[in-house]
């Protein structure tokens, strides 16, 4: 029994003692639980592609009523320890957040505070008892979108713009240029980074560049990359997040990332009193919904019959087993 329900009989049997009425034994019988405080700490903005997927998430779980739920944005690097720190102190017992650039210093905290559980973007390993991790494994759609440029483009060039070339991007780029070369083997492509998780002027100016190149198809991995685009009259494909209704005539699609399967379970296992150190990244494929290729939308229409039904094919097969995607972290080179 737990400390909980324990707590709730002794209170029901006093009650019970008093002479109360049964509506009353009823009443505190059914006394709600309370909300697990979670907080979350983010480096970015919360309207930056891969952020935004986590926050969603976790409001979602604060509006069934199941958290009471905190956040910090635009965290520097320097004071991510303070502040993982500061919500471990505050009673908050699911800390989430991103440690690419903070790996040392968060572990430090999770080792420091381990009856508080951490769930954080990384490329590294879970750390035992309390420190599990979690990435965008969406190469699965990646792929896919890779398959609908490979197809759309008429010069066979394609840009790519990044953020860092960090495993959690390159497995991606990797994954879209799979799908373009299967639909496509003459299309090339030109690789920039941005060296910023979220500079959209630097972004569009990179793509830009590609497009004064040639690039007919842009992926766009950061937030200014389909601007370029829509300014120049090229194709886009989204990363993360369906982008098409800011861009109609421009973003073809998206690889989507669902972050709720992740952030459900590590709830579930907390409330259970069953979570550990493991390694999340599973929940982020497609098999899980964690990851999908998103609605065509306004090119439904505008796409060849013959390329949706291999994209459609492809899907299924990924779906059932019968075909994965390669996880390749290295980092991506321009060119075939």
């Amino acid at each position: 029994m737990t400390s909980r329900r324990f707590a709730v009989s002794v209170a029901v049997a006093a009650l019970a003692a008093l002479g109360l009425s049964s509506t009353a034994l009823a009443q505190a019988s059914a006394a709600p639980a309370a909300k697990l405080k979670v907080a979350a700490i983010y480096t970015v903005p919360f309207e930056q592609q891969w952020v935004s997927r986590i926050h969603k998430a976790l409001k979602a779980a604060e509006a069934r009523g199941e958290i009471e739920y905190k956040a910090s944005e635009k965290v520097a690097n320097a004071d991510y320890e303070r502040v993982m720190r500061e919500y471990a102190q505050g009673g908050n017992s699911f800390i989430v957040g991103e440690s690419f650039a903070v790996e040392a210093a968060a572990r430090k905290v999770a080792k420091d505070f381990p009856k508080v559980n951490f769930l954080m973007g990384s490329s590294g390993k879970p750390q035992a008892p309390n420190f599990s991790v979690f990435d965008n494994y969406i190469q699965e759609p990646a792929y896919l979108s890779g398959m609908l440029a490979g197809g759309m483009t008429k010069s066979n060039k394609i840009g790519m713009v990044g953020g860092y070339p960090i495993p959690e991007v390159n497995r991606l780029m990797h994954g879209f240029m799979a799908g373009a070369r299967e639909v496509n083997p003459k299309v090339t492509f030109q690789v920039t980074f941005i060296n910023s998780w979220f500079d959209p002027p630097k972004a569009k100016e990179a793509a830009f560049a590609q497009i004064a190149a040639g690039a007919d198809v842009m992926y766009a991995e950061r937030f200014g990359v389909s601007d370029a685009a829509k300014e120049k009259n090229v194709l886009a494909i989204g990363n993360v997040i369906n982008t098409q209704a800011d861009y109609p005539n421009t973003v073809i699609a998206s690889a989507l990332w669902n972050m709720e399967p992740t952030i459900d379970r590590a709830l579930k296992l907390i409330k259970e009193g069953k979570f550990k150190a493991e390694d999340y990244g599973q929940y982020s494929m497609m098999k899980y919904k964690g990851s999908e290729l998103s609605p065509l939308g306004t090119f439904e229409a505008r796409l060849p019959k013959d390329l949706v039904a291999k994209v459609r094919a492809k899907e299924k097969a990924i779906l059932d087993g019968k075909f994965t995607v390669k996880v390749d972290d290295t980092q991506p080179k321009s060119g075939k």
